[in-house]
């Protein structure tokens, strides 16, 4: 394993350590963590309830809007001056939107939502959202093809353990199951619980379902497998002293989308980076540590990726949700 000096006086080389690890396996017992990093499992049980408790990690399941039939919206809303707090936690209050955010001076609120069939997005983006109390406009774009994002954490660009314990961690692929999954309510409670809490049990799954502890293992397996359900990291950046996050959005030339986007992808600032709809084609989260840092990463990386023609950096201000509650 490295060592690195703290960034964060809240924060030490072990919280770091653990975080990579989980990044690794979401779901490995302590033991087979506290093993790895060299510590004990009441160590790693406690630094991660630590953490847990005060907001800067939290294990998450996640679902793949592909494999699920879903489709992912990115919203930004304009509104009156000061209505946008108001909205955005309206916003939040959503089962199907994650990462509210206020940017643009707080006059702008950026989201994330999961919309399941044709008729949810005709009530939210022509009926609903146009129609409420000082919203003044609002920018829809579809995400078609994810560069960068979902099980792929930058965590794993930021990791700090070494490529031994890298793979002493790493748990064996998934054997992926080709074709369509269909999701029934209980499946819906599953993703719902895991959501709250991806390192969940399988005897407080069982609870939140009305499933068995083993079909609840066997239904979790399968939704893997089919590549629907993945693990991820909802975390708290300054643990690795990157407290700036800011949206790009790029407007490039169809013909250089893809190369652009998975250059992007490569970028160790990029957190999540798709291909979109809307008068944008190409979208990007940047985590900084400074200003100074976004400004060295717009003038040489984002500088340099081929066929850009515009960008547009929407700092965040305010996050006033970072997940979904539900599928």
């Amino acid at each position: 394993m490295s060592t690195l000096e703290p960034v964060d006086s809240d924060y030490d080389d072990l919280d770091r350590q653990l975080v990579h690890a989980l990044q690794i396996d979401p779901r490995a017992p302590f033991s087979t963590i506290a093993e790895a990093l060299g510590v004990s499992d009441r160590t790693v049980a406690r630094r991660y309830a630590r953490l847990r408790s005060t907001g800067a990690l939290r294990v998450v399941g996640g679902v793949n809007e592909a494999a699920s039939g879903a489709v992912q919206w990115f919203l930004r809303i304009r509104c009156a001056p000061n209505a946008s707090g108001a909205v955005a936690e309206a916003l939040a209050r959503r089962p199907d939107t994650a990462w509210v955010s206020l940017t643009s001076g707080g006059t702008e609120i950026a989201c994330t939502v999961r919309i399941e069939n044709e008729a949810d997005s005709e009530a939210l983006l022509l009926a609903k959202l146009p129609r409420t109390p000082r919203v003044e406009g609002v920018t829809a774009h579809s995400v078609l093809h994810a560069f960068y994002g979902g099980p792929d954490n930058l965590v794993a660009k930021l990791g700090v353990l070494d490529e031994a314990t890298v793979t002493r961690l790493r748990p064996p692929p998934l054997p992926l199951r080709p074709g369509p999954a269909t999701l029934d309510d209980g499946d819906r409670e599953l993703l719902a619980a895991l959501a709250a809490d991806g390192r969940a049990g399988f005897e407080q799954l069982a609870a939140e379902t009305g499933w068995s502890p083993t079909t609840v293992r066997r239904r979790m397996a399968e939704l893997r497998e089919r590549d629907v359900l993945y693990f991820d990291l909802d975390l708290d950046w300054r643990l690795h002293g990157k407290g700036i996050r800011t949206l790009l959005w790029l407007s490039v030339a169809p013909a250089a989308l893809a190369e652009a986007g998975a250059a992007l992808a490569e970028h160790p600032e990029v957190a999540f980076a798709a291909a979109t709809t809307g008068p944008t084609n190409l979208y990007a989260t940047a985590v900084c540590a400074s200003q100074r840092e976004l400004y060295r990463y717009l003038t040489t990386s984002v500088a340099a990726l081929p066929a850009v023609a515009h960008v547009e950096t929407a700092p965040v201000i305010k996050t006033v949700k970072r997940v979904a509650n539900r599928l």
